[in-house]
């Protein structure tokens, strides 16, 4: 990838947000060398890498990696056989630690099976050595320190100065705080040249005795030595002396402990400095609320509220952003300050992350292509040490892409033939872009001229696009809009700010009316697609909210599906239990009888028998729940049917008696003079005498009907397929015939005939149809048929 995309682009600043979350050198070692890469597979690597890491970011909080120095340096020192000193021992030893724990941190991960993709690999490549690393650790102190447990020399040592150094403040107190006080001008204990001395008063120099190691500025104090303490020092020196000889072997004991490992070592701080870089990709995936992006082979991009990284989250403005697939080049036209240069970096840089390995700020399941190069010509490129105008320096960036470019590369072109006559400006414009699509690079570029709304709408996979603008404010709103190329807004801006009306009216009239109607035409346009796409966000909204309503109803029946099954179980388990019980009684009663029988023979007394068959008779169990409730008790009662009861036929709506039991589940009832057979579930059982008298039962000639819905003696047929109203008709007459109706109208209307003629041959099959003729023409005429039942 070429390093002026880069730079234009601002891809160092994102760099610059990562480096926030590393906190070791070699991590930042990986950042400095992260570019965005043109290999498909090594592109989904890296991204494979970064799903890792914000897996374990989500589950464990991140891979523990503490803040870890650069250690090459002593890698060096220890090739070449130099002792390190104590701090160096001390990062060393945080290097090995950390490759222990990281360990360990990955293999309590595998314990609670995380399946993790490829950096399981990854640390299986860190060396530990438990031995070397507990040794180091109990040696050195953090900040570089031998400890006392080094080695049992030191630590004698160390409890000699220890309590030599208690013996010498023993010793000054006499000079401090006893008679030899006035001696000094302050009664403090102080050092020099490694040896403790007191601060005597110049006149007093013979009154304290001893060696004199320094005096002040101004000559009037002597810092001196007692006599008295000369030997306790004496002994301290060399103590010392003998602590600093052995620290000296302990660091080249070390040293040459750790130098036949260095190679190991070095790498596990590559490991350790790859995963750091993982964590903060991760991190800064999870703060960025970044996706992780899908790879497309062809390179179609599809990128769903796509927003820029380094603008504020609450200030940005999302964007769908679609090439590669229908289009291979979107011309977005309109006028400045619409957002289409921030449009074309966003859409640069997201492409930048993603092949670079990093999540990017867009919804999940955006995809991204991965292209050979990325060439960028944005900004004012005029430069006055090459005496170039701004027109020749972006032209002089135009030539370096085209030589450069390929089928797999993508090219963003902001205000391209700016500089130079309109006129040509566009031509040139046209003939780069043609020159582009023939070596079949993907382009996205920005422009001015109105002659390229013609280009993009006549050319074959081209598309033209604008920023939106408020219609009612005139302001910017910064959405892209694909499909539609950009209006003038300039006339309508100078109105609302107050320019003459006259100069306006002047201005309206030079523009051509061609002009002012596709202006008009992208101004609906623009306010369909914004009502389009608030009503989009409203449904999505109202699918997002109906997704997470069933998703808790799917939740709620699993449980209570559960719940059944599982008092299902409870209730076959009691009565399985309850069966065997009264078999068990059962077969007790029954051996109970053969044996009265065997011992009386066939005088078994009827009292024995009635008390065996009250014994049976209750091992028959009933729910005391169900003997009292009245609901079954009312629906069972409706059901209990017997002959001659008086019942409700429920799909006739009629009332009838029952005649005789047919079958199991069919009754003869008597309707009137009808005699039909009913299916019992079509039946309900009612009282005779709470029956209307027009409804109880009669055996007479006499029939009498009930309506059951109200008839209209009209039916209207217009409007209803063919199927249908010759059903409706042949329910209707049925309906005209329970309700005693003499004569009835069917509206058929005239239209194709159909309806009339069907219509008419179902009246004439039916036999109870006396007459029928077209109504009157002040009453429908031939559109209606009036019927004599």
């Amino acid at each position: 990838m070429n390093h002026k995309i880069t730079k234009t682009l601002e891809f160092a600043r994102v760099k610059g947000m990562l480096a926030r979350y590393l906190v070791s050198t070699a991590g930042h070692h990986e950042l400095e060398h992260m570019a965005p890469q043109g290999d498909y597979d090594r592109v989904q690597h890296y991204l494979t890498e970064t799903t890792d890491g914000a897996d374990i970011l989500r589950l464990e909080g991140g891979i523990p990696i503490p803040k870890l120095a650069d250690i090459q340096p002593q890698m060096k020192r220890l090739k070449i056989g130099a002792n390190l000193n104590g701090t160096e021992l001390a990062q060393v030893a945080k290097v090995l630690q950390t490759s222990m724990s990281v360990r360990n941190f990955f293999e309590q991960m595998r314990e609670k099976k995380i399946e993790l993709r490829v950096l399981d690999q990854l640390v299986d490549q860190l060396v530990t050595i438990p031995s070397i690393t507990q040794r180091l650790v109990r040696s050195v102190d953090p900040d570089g320190r031998l400890n006392d447990e080094a080695s049992t020399k030191l630590h004698g040592i160390r409890q000699l100065i220890v309590k030599t150094e208690g013996e010498i403040h023993q010793q000054m107190e006499h000079y401090t705080r006893g008679k030899g006080a006035k001696y000094l001008s302050e009664p403090v204990v102080t050092i020099r040249n490694d040896r403790y001395v007191v601060p005597a008063l110049a006149r007093y120099r013979n009154k304290l005795g001893g060696v004199v190691h320094d005096q002040s500025a101004s000559g009037q104090t002597l810092y001196i030595e007692p006599a008295g303490v000369v030997e306790y020092n004496n002994r301290l020196r060399q103590a010392q002396i003998e602590e600093r000889q052995e620290m000296l072997r302990i660091l080249a004991e070390l040293s040459a402990l750790i130098a036949p490992y260095r190679h190991d070592i070095q790498n596990n701080e590559r490991v350790l400095g790859k995963l750091d870089f993982i964590n903060a990709k991760a991190a800064l995936a999870h703060d960025m609320k970044a996706s992780l992006p899908v790879l497309s082979r062809e390179n179609h991009v599809n990128l769903r509220h796509a927003r820029h990284p380094l603008i504020d989250p609450h200030k940005v403005v999302p964007n769908d952003i679609k090439i590669g697939d229908d289009y291979q080049a979107i011309v977005i036209t309109g006028p400045n300050t619409g957002g289409k240069t921030i449009t074309l970096k966003t859409f640069g840089l997201i492409q930048l992350m993603g092949q670079s390995g990093l999540f990017i700020p867009a919804e999940e399941e955006s995809t991204i292509g991965v292209f050979d190069n990325i060439f960028a010509d944005i900004g004012d490129e005029q430069s006055l040490e090459q005496n170039l105008s701004t027109f020749s320096g972006h032209m002089d960036n135009v030539k370096a892409i085209l030589e450069q470019i390929t089928n797999r590369s993508l090219v963003l072109l902001d205000e391209l033939g700016a500089g130079t006559d309109p006129k040509e400006g566009a031509a040139l414009a046209m003939a780069i872009l043609d020159q582009i699509g023939s070596k079949g690079s993907t382009v996205v570029i920005t422009t001015h001229y109105p002659e390229l709304k013609a280009y993009g709408y006549d050319r074959a996979k081209t598309i033209n696009a604008s920023m939106e603008f408020d219609q009612a404010t005139l302001q910017p709103t910064y959405r892209l809009l694909l499909g539609i190329p950009g209006r003038s807004n300039g006339i309508e801006i100078a109105q609302r700010l107050g320019i003459d009306s006259a100069v306006i009216d002047e201005a309206r009239s030079l523009v051509s009316d061609d002009s002012q109607d596709l202006n008009q035409m992208i101004g609906d346009l623009v306010a369909q697609r914004k009502a389009a796409r608030e009503e989009s966000e409203r449904l999505s909204k109202l699918v997002a909210k109906n997704e997470r309503t069933q998703k808790e109803l799917d939740e709620k029946l699993s449980r209570f599906n559960e719940q059944r099954d599982k008092l299902f179980d409870q209730a076959r388990s009691q009565a399985n239990h309850q069966v065997s019980m009264a078999k068990r009684k059962a077969n007790s009663i029954i051996h109970h009888l053969r044996q009265l029988e065997v011992q009386q023979g066939a005088n078994v007394k009827e009292n024995q028998l009635i008390d065996a068959q009250g014994a049976l008779n209750a091992l028959h169990q009933e729910d005391p729940r169900l003997k009292h409730n009245s609901v079954l008790k009312r629906a069972k009662a409706k059901h209990d049917l017997h002959v001659g009861d008086a019942v409700l036929v429920k799909s006739y709506g009629q009332y009838g008696e029952l005649l005789d039991k047919r079958g199991n589940h069919k009754w003869e009832v008597q309707i009137g003079i009808l005699k039909m057979e009913v299916d019992e579930q079509d039946l309900e059982k009612v009282a005779k005498k709470s029956l209307p008298k027009e409804k109880t039962p009669q055996h007479s000639s006499a029939v009498h009907t009930t309506q059951t819905r109200h008839t209209s003696a009209r039916l209207d047929l217009r409007g209803h397929r063919y199927e249908q109203a010759m059903s409706e008709l042949s329910d209707f007459i049925d309906h005209a015939l329970l309700n005693n109706l003499s004569s009835v109208t069917i509206i058929h209307g005239k239209g194709t005939g159909a309806l009339r003629k069907g219509t008419q041959q179902y009246l004439q099959s039916n036999p109870r149809v006396k007459s029928f003729g077209y109504a009157a023409p002040n009453n429908g005429g031939d559109g209606a048929t009036i019927v004599n039942l």
